[in-house]
């Protein structure tokens, strides 16, 4: 269904073929990243597992100190790298996303946005995938105790992929005419991530260094994170009043960056 085969189309219809575009966007994701050999759209999340098993297992070897004794280092990696996974790689998939699709653009119905959010919901499933996969695996065999308010858990894992997918929206966009934002964004990353409060609490830092981490706000996110899992064994430091409103505004920039963009670009 097209909408301009539709005269007056109405919110549902709208919606209705949002939804198509957004799937079939993201089908072709999965069969361009993934291919159809070997375990397929299965690497969709065991990439992200491999990846996080390999650091759980590297920092327990190690017995990496993470500024507490009383919480366990399976599930400080595993609350950690998982969170790094899903806000650091968003952005990645969406840099020069629009060159490899600019061909889609002679759809009507596909928008530059779409291309952005196909990739964005494809890095997001994969990470959840993975996380939730790993957590109930760590339960199961005794590694990990049940999260003590799932609900909070959930709601930094949202605040993270929120400023995930804001931040990677707008770097796509930029990108699109600038590649020197693909050149800043693989050094900043890794620069950024030992900065995320994947590898350390706030609270084990001198109170200058939470001053300075606490204006990271990735932070806030793995924080709610890990306060949802170890309840109050883990003495949490986050700002809500800080890190919505901040992600609120990136999501606006983005949101007109891409419309910039949108009146510019020439479908190849």
């Amino acid at each position: 269904m097209a909408l301009e085969h539709i005269e007056n189309p109405s919110l549902r219809d709208c919606l209705r073929v949002q939804r198509r575009v957004l799937g079939a966007l993201f089908m072709r994701e999965v069969l361009t990243r993934f291919g159809r050999h070997n375990i397929g759209f299965l690497w969709l999340f065991v990439e992200p597992m491999i990846f996080t098993l390999g650091v759980t297992a590297l920092w327990t070897a190690t017995k990496s100190v993470h500024g507490s004794s009383d919480l366990p280092i399976v599930a400080f990696a595993l609350t950690g790298y998982s969170s790094v996974l899903l806000w650091r790689n968003m952005p990645g998939r969406c840099i020069g996303a629009l060159w490899a699709n600019l061909s889609l653009l002679y759809h009507r119905n596909i928008r530059v946005l779409d291309i952005y959010l196909a990739r964005l919901m494809l890095e997001f499933g994969g990470a959840t995938i993975s996380f939730t996969v790993l957590s109930v695996l760590f339960i199961s065999i005794g590694w990990l105790e049940p999260p003590q308010d799932l609900l909070e858990v959930i709601g930094g894992w949202l605040i993270i992929a929120w400023f995930g997918s804001a931040l990677a929206i707008w770097l796509g966009a930029l990108s699109h005419e600038n590649e020197l934002i693909d050149k800043l964004w693989h050094p900043a990353s890794y620069l950024i991530f030992p900065l995320s409060g994947s590898a350390f609490m706030v609270d084990a830092l001198p109170r200058a260094a939470q001053e300075v981490v606490l204006w990271i706000p990735m932070v806030h996110g793995v924080e709610m994170v890990r306060e949802g899992y170890f309840g109050t064994r883990a003495r949490a430091h986050y700002d809500l009043s800080y890190v919505l409103p901040f992600c609120l505004v990136l999501s606006v920039l983005a949101m007109l960056q891409v419309r910039k963009l949108a009146s510019r670009v020439v479908p190849e």
